[in-house]
Formats: C-alpha cells, sequence, structure tokens
C-alpha cells in the first residue's frame, strides 16, 4: 500500500510539473492572483488557524479594496490542514492543482516539511507562519536550503537562545531544570537549544526530565526537578502540558520561575493553570500590548468582535506582505520568478517591523522575540528581546 501511495504521488507531481502548474495561473485566472493558505481550522490548534485565516482575509480585502497587486484582484484559497501532515500534503496538492502562487502556512513545523514534499517539485513558495524547526527551510539529508521554502518566524535554536539569556540576564537564574515532551521535535529540541545555551554562559542544568506526548501526571518526574532545587524550570511544551506541570509543581512546592517557548500562548493556559502560571515567562512571536501592532488589533476587532490569537495572524500578515512584495519586484505571477524575489527580500516594512529574507537559510534575519508575563490572568508584553 505505502509503495502504491507512493508510486501515485510521485506520477502526480511529475503530472503537475509537465502542465506547468507550478509556473504560472491559468488563462481563466488573468483577472485574479490566487494564494493559498494552508490552515488548521479544526483540532487542538484551530484557535490560531481561524484568526490566521480570518486576519489573510481582512488584509486580502484592504489589498483588494486599494486595486489588488499589478492591476489584478488577489484570491485567498484557504483549505483546512487539521494540523495534520497526511491531510496537508493533500491540501496542497489541491492548492497547486488550483493555480496559486504561494502559500501562507502551516504554522506546524512537522506539517511544513511534509507540505514542502509537494512545494519543492512543484516550483511554489511556501511561506510558514510559525512553523520554528530549522529543517522546514533546511534539507536535513542535503544541508541544502529548500529552494522554495520561506517562514516568517524566528527558529528554535533563536527561541532557544532567547529564553536561555533571558533567565541568565534578567532572571538571574545560575541553575535551571528543563521538562520536555519526547515525542514532540519541537520539545526536545527547543529543550536542547535552551540547554546548550544556557550552559554555554557557564550555568549549570540541574536535571533534564522527559515525559511521552500524551501524559498528564508529571509528579514524578517533578519530584527529581524538587530534590535539585533549580531557579528556572524551563517547559518547552504546549499550552496543556506546560500548565499541568506549573500546576502540579506548585503542589509539590517547587519554588522555581516557570519560563517557556511560543507554544504557551493561548489561553487555556491560564484556564487550565490558574493561579499556578501567575509569574511565568514566555518567548513569543507577537503579543496583544506590542505597540507596533495597535492598529491590527483594532481593525480585527472591529472586524471580528474578538481579539485575535496571536502569533499566528501576525506572521500570516507578514508572509502575506512578503509574498506582494516579491510579486510586484518580480512583476510576475510566475511561483518561479516570486521565488527568486522573496529570497531577496530586505528589510520590508511587515506587521511585526521590517524583514530580511536570509538568502543561506530563507529564515528571518534578526527578528526579535517577545518576552510575555503572565499577570493577573493576562498575557503582559514584558519586552522585545534581541540574543547577544
Amino acid at each position: 500500500m505505502r509503495t502504491k501511495w507512493l508510486a501515485l504521488s510521485l506520477a502526480w507531481v511529475f503530472a503537475v510539473t509537465l502542465a506547468g502548474c507550478g509556473s504560472s495561473q491559468s488563462s481563466g485566472d488573468a483577472d485574479v492572483i490566487r494564494i493559498g493558505q494552508a490552515v488548521a481550522l479544526t483540532g487542538d490548534s484551530s484557535m490560531w488557524g481561524q484568526a490566521e485565516k480570518n486576519a489573510l482575509e481582512m488584509e486580502v480585502e484592504k489589498i483588494n479594496a486599494k486595486g489588488g497587486v499589478l492591476g489584478k484582484k488577489l484570491k485567498l484559497i484557504a483549505y483546512d490542514t487539521r494540523a495534520d501532515a497526511t491531510e496537508a500534503v493533500n491540501v496542497t496538492k489541491r492548492l497547486l492543482g488550483e493555480g496559486v502562487v504561494g502559500i501562507i502556512g502551516p504554522g506546524q513545523s512537522g506539517v511544513a516539511i511534509a507540505m514542502s514534499s509537494v512545494t519543492e517539485p512543484g516550483k511554489v513558495p511556501l511561506i510558514a507562519t510559525t512553523a520554528t524547526n530549522p529543517k522546514v527551510t533546511m534539507d536535513d539529508k542535503t544541508s541544502k536550503v529548500r529552494k522554495y521554502s520561506f517562514r516568517t518566524c524566528f527558529i528554535d535554536p533563536f527561541q532557544g537562545t532567547v529564553a536561555a539569556q533571558f533567565a541568565a540576564k534578567e532572571l538571574k537564574a545560575r541553575t535551571a531544570a528543563v521538562i520536555y515532551d519526547v515525542g514532540s521535535d519541537y520539545s526536545a529540541w527547543l529543550g536542547k537549544y535552551f540547554i546548550a545555551e544556557f550552559e554555554r554562559q557557564g550555568l549549570k542544568v540541574v536535571a533534564n526530565e522527559a515525559f511521552r506526548s500524551g501524559e498528564l501526571d508529571f509528579r514524578a518526574i517533578l519530584g527529581k526537578v524538587k530534590e535539585a532545587g533549580p531557579d528556572v524550570l524551563f517547559i518547552p511544551t504546549m499550552q496543556k502540558e506546560a500548565a499541568l506541570v506549573m500546576k502540579q509543581s506548585a503542589d509539590l512546592g517547587i519554588k522555581a520561575r516557570f519560563l517557556g517557548g511560543d507554544g504557551w500562548g493561548s489561553p487555556d493556559l491560564i484556564t487550565l493553570g490558574g493561579s499556578a502560571v501567575e509569574g511565568a515567562y514566555f518567548v513569543n512571536l507577537a503579543s496583544l500590548d506590542d505597540p507596533d501592532i495597535q492598529n491590527f488589533i483594532k481593525d480585527y476587532k472591529e472586524k471580528y468582535h474578538q481579539d485575535p490569537i496571536l502569533p499566528n495572524p501576525v506572521m500570516a500578515i507578514d508572509g502575506l506582505y512578503a509574498l506582494i512584495d516579491a510579486i510586484t519586484r518580480a512583476n510576475s505571477t510566475d511561483p518561479v520568478k516570486i521565488a527568486e524575489q522573496l529570497e531577496k527580500t530586505k528589510d520590508l516594512p511587515v506587521l511585526s517591523g521590517k524583514l530580511t529574507i536570509d538568502p543561506v537559510t530563507h529564515d528571518p534575519l534578526n527578528k526579535p522575540a517577545v518576552i510575555q508575563e503572565v499577570k493577573d490572568g493576562k498575557f503582559i508584553f514584558k519586552a522585545k528581546f534581541v540574543t547577544q
């Protein structure tokens, strides 16, 4: 069955290449530019995905109201990946079949890597939003950049470094413990990057404990953490696991400061963790309190009557601006020419600041991280932080 699936997939890619699906839009689309969006609209990641889709629809409406791009209207085509790699591959094939010039999303690293198996041979740019694993843009087998894969977010090594430097410089931590999900590449690698930088600072990691995805009781490994007595407990997981770890830590009397990554950025962290998460810090890509994005938040609230769930919408709009800028500079809707211009993106004003794409890695250069604090049951903008 697997062999048959592979053969069919290769046949499809070959057919797409011959048909020129990745090179230009069909003549029937002469009056529009089709932009794809691969986003989780159902499932555990849907709260971010829905906000991401809303944000792009809002921006496309604004751009079209001003005349569109190259004299053409933009048409956003969004499909649900369910944050599932297999479903995302199907979505990608569908989008390429509909003649999109580029795809915004997804937000998950594993999903983005799976999608690149279609977009790379299909020669259509893929701009990931919050997919932070280095393998999204770099092929680990060849150690070469994926020619048609880009992203607007920082990567896990940078995020782990920010977390470790913030712990050392701002929290004055001298010892740290790490609890991570061994079944998640995001969690495992983010933990490793934190440890590498924390130790590079001459500081000590006194505990490094793993659990398996789906576990809800962490008291056994937290007992080891309590015995080690760290100044900081770094929890590079998603919001559910992080909230439970902090709640159970409080029950056990662990006094460490809590610190995490962008996977914490959901109201569920506070709902599940309650008072146990008060005073915790985490690295994020965007914050509702960031003064640079207040106009966007105002427009979003006026249209959808609620705050956007960050950071996905901000990264998606950054990706849209980058794609439009590349289309404009290429003066073409040919995805190959658009990808060539994406690689040359420099000092482009986007929602989160200015975007420059590293042509070697296809990652953004010098993108600051946002540090947020949980205070009075809310996520508070603490500062923008750049590694040193």
